[in-house]
């Protein structure tokens, strides 16, 4: 089994808290618009001239103020010499004439004044941009809380309130993981170029709006112009049904949604045939990190985006929301999703409000005889229980104020926080009864067969704690269509921690997926096979019609020999490589896509490069510990261990708790047959980060080699009983203790091993072999 040091990671960052919204066109075919010109941007005052109405909803929304020149008829917070104290440092907001300022840390720690450029949102909170050099604008950390007082509101509070974040911590205001140029900017503005420079490290970003106006989700408008000039003096063309734009949100014929009176919830009259309004959504409404900025509406949304899976950290194993994910994941989970519903069919697409308040919003669509009534919720009607978004759209609350609902739209079960820890919408209003006591009742009102009902949550969680089942559950859903493509993607991601040999046959099925999410995670699951079966399976994607899966097989194959390819492989894989580079030299203002490069570069034997990327990666984010140890393997690879163990060093001193650093530093020096010296920094790792199995299994191996075997097996059983399935530790104990001659033990420990891999023949005959050793002893 191959296993790469680190899997490329992959930054997603904050984008707004409501969905966006879309005027639809008329449908009919694309031919009309062949002919035209490139469209170019014109701005919000050329379309406020027609569109009245539609500009009088977008007025006063959150993305006509999602971002503004700072002013007094802007600027909401409490200028008037309010001062806030956080982790020490107490600021100062102030105002002199029209102009505002903040006194507080900067980037050195010490107090500094700073001018407010611009506001950043408007409810529930609004933050303030400040200019600094490099063309960067930072967001402070500082944020006023706009809500009544009554409610909380009408304060200045820290969006990390219970961490002491100083001016050291990568999080700090001053950072680069509070830039606005990379983290906020395309969703806050219209026609954004983030126009970074990598040589001088600065930014010249534009805008044609500064905030999200019309061709943010209609595109550029120049083409509409003269459309509508042609219709006034009536030219054939003016007839187009597309109006000068490059596409329409509403697909040809007329959408409909038709009353099943039988099943009480409405149905599409034709299928939804694509994505596009959704995928104009998604750009700002998703956890995503960006492949380039040449995102117009109407393209694909996977062309220029790669979209967060059903991550650990990120979503809860049955798809709930947990950090921060902007509705995409959520929604594409839904049966909503899958029945053809869109973002405008619940929100005004101008004005962003909902179309109906409360439970008349879903009544639209389920029959509120059947649906709004107490048989079906079981509550006091017009009480909290009885409103549908509290049980099928739980919140949850962001940047300490902000409280957003899960767009996954699921029936409540209880019974699955019981197995998988996840919480459920019934105890988060009953916070003083217990799950199991909501499990009974939902099992009271709607039978056994509510509690029945497998999730595919089981089989990401099974994958997330290794459990012995998790192999063929993964597989199971990987296979089953009718589950939502982001949860079978999820599936496949979790492979390659629980790979098996049926799992390549179920890998091998991804890759054919007509769903590009599950095509592009199988890709990431080959990470973990052999070179030739990597190149194998993969090359057929370097030509796929989505970006995102064309430049992850590329990834894949990058580090694989090109010595047996012909020049027709090797002309393609390099194409595709150089689109790769190019997506993450797209965001060469992050470390992370440094670190992605120097591993990239690595596998292609560009060693010189290789080492560049991770040296910037360090310079960017000194705190970047992979970086430092994947540079230490680098080194390792072209025999410079002692360049590694300098740059180990190093990140010991920048990060003297970084478990992955002393575990490196651990086996150079067995490496160098440093062997004692190694088990200080190898039992450090294990120590720092009991949960990893990994750290424990080759401390645990070190200490058996330095003939410490009772401390060895007492690591590995320790071990052992916190990853009750890993393969690795299971055998070191059944191999030490049969070296030691406790059989019987290793033979407890070959049996649970065989449970895990029952069809691995050289267990079986390590169990066979142990059971005969037991055997020939006879009793005693």
């Amino acid at each position: 089994m191959t296993i790469r040091l680190l899997s490329p990671l992959f930054i997603f960052f904050f984008l707004g808290s409501v969905l966006l919204g879309f005027a639809a066109c008329k449908g009919g075919s694309e031919a009309s618009f062949e002919n035209r010109s490139p469209a170019t941007y014109v701005s919000l005052a050329s379309c406020a001239s027609c569109h009245q109405t539609e500009l009088g909803d977008w007025q006063g929304s959150h993305h006509d103020l999602a971002m503004q020149e700072a002013s007094v008829e802007t600027v909401l917070g409490d200028f008037n010499e309010a001062t806030f104290t956080y982790a020490g440092i107490t600021s100062t907001f102030y105002q002199r004439n029209d102009t505002f300022f903040v006194r507080t840390d900067g980037p050195d720690g010490q107090l500094q004044e700073f001018k407010i450029d611009y506001t950043f949102g408007v409810t529930p909170l609004q933050q303030y941009l400040i200019a600094f050099p490099g063309g960067r604008f930072q967001t402070l950390g500082i944020a006023w809380d706009t809500r009544p007082r009554a409610s909380g509101g009408q304060r200045w509070f820290h969006l990390y309130p219970d961490d002491a974040i100083d001016h050291n911590d990568p999080l700090h205001w001053t950072g680069r993981y509070q830039n606005w140029n990379y983290m906020c900017a395309d969703c806050h503005s219209t026609n954004l170029n983030k126009n970074y420079f990598f040589e001088d490290d600065r930014y010249e970003t534009t805008w044609s709006d500064l905030n999200v106006a019309c061709e943010a989700c209609h595109g550029p408008g120049s083409n509409h112009l003269a459309w509508a000039e042609a219709k006034e003096d009536g030219e054939p063309e003016s007839e187009d049904y597309q109006k000068g734009f490059t596409f329409q949100f509403k697909e040809a014929g007329s959408e409909e949604w038709v009353m099943n009176t039988e099943t009480g919830i409405a149905q599409r009259s034709t299928p939804r045939q694509k994505d596009v309004l959704i995928d104009t959504c998604a750009t700002c409404h998703s956890r995503r990190g960006g492949l380039d900025d040449e995102f117009q509406p109407g393209d694909l949304f996977l062309n220029h985006f790669r979209p967060a899976l059903l991550s650990e950290g990120l979503y809860h194993p049955d798809g709930q929301i947990q950090e921060e994910v902007y509705v995409y994941g959520s929604f594409i989970q839904s049966k909503m999703y899958e029945a053809g519903v869109t973002c405008a069919n619940c929100h005004n697409p101008h004005g962003l409000e909902l179309r109906a308040p409360g439970n008349a919003l879903c009544s639209s669509c389920h029959l509120p005889t059947k649906f709004d009534t107490r048989d079906h919720h079981f509550h006091e009607p017009a009480s909290p229980g009885a409103q549908c978004v509290n049980c099928h759209m739980p919140e949850q609350t962001y940047m300490v104020v902000d409280s957003r609902r899960d767009h996954s739209l699921r029936v409540p079960r209880p019974d699955l926080s019981l197995k998988l820890g996840t919480p459920n919408a019934c105890n988060q209003c009953h916070i003083d009864r217990s799950t199991s006591w909501a499990a009974e009742a939902v099992k009271t009102w709607y039978g056994e067969l509510r509690l029945s009902k497998s999730h595919f949550g089981e089989a990401l969680h099974a994958g997330r704690v290794s459990s012995s089942a998790a192999e063929p559950m993964l597989v199971q859903l990987v296979r089953d269509e009718t589950q939502p493509p982001i949860a079978r993607a999820s599936a496949l991601s979790l492979l390659t921690e629980n790979a098996n040999t049926s799992s390549l046959l179920a890998i091998q099925d991804g890759l054919g997926d007509d769903d590009p999410l599950v095509r592009y995670a199988a890709l990431r699951s080959l990470d973990v096979v052999d070179p030739n079966t990597r190149l194998r399976l993969s090359y057929p994607l370097l030509t796929d019609s989505i970006r995102m899966v064309r430049i992850e097989a590329a990834r894949v194959i990058a580090p694989i020999s090109s010595q047996n390819l012909t020049i027709v492989q090797q002309t393609l894989i390099g194409q595709v490589v150089e689109e790769y580079i190019e997506a993450e030299q797209f965001n060469a203002d992050r470390p992370e896509s440094h670190l992605n490069l120097g591993l990239l570069y690595a596998g292609r034997g560009r060693f010189g490069e290789a080492e560049a990327a991770y040296r910037t990666a360090i310079r960017m984010n000194p705190s970047n510990i992979q970086a430092y140890v994947n540079l230490a393997d680098l080194f390792r690879s072209l025999g410079r261990d002692t360049d590694g163990e300098s740059i180990l060093h190093e990140a010991l001193r920048t990060a003297p708790q970084a478990a992955e650093v002393h575990h490196a530093l651990g086996l150079l020096l067995v490496r160098q047959q440093r062997l004692l010296e190694a088990i200080e920094p190898l039992g450090k790792a294990a120590d720092l980060l009991p949960e990893n199995a990994r750290f424990n299994y080759v401390y645990g191996v070190a200490l058996n080699s330095t003939g410490d075997t009772n401390r060895a097996l007492a690591v590995l059983e320790r071990a052992s009983r916190r990853h009750r399935n890993d393969r690795d530790i299971l055998m070191a104990l059944v191999t030490i203790h049969r070296d030691t001659g406790s059989l019987q033990t290793a033979l407890q420990y070959a049996r649970a091993l065989l449970a895990l891999v029952p069809n691995d023949q050289a267990v079986r005959q390590l169990t066979a072999q142990l059971r005969a050793q037991l055997q020939a002893q006879g009793p005693g």
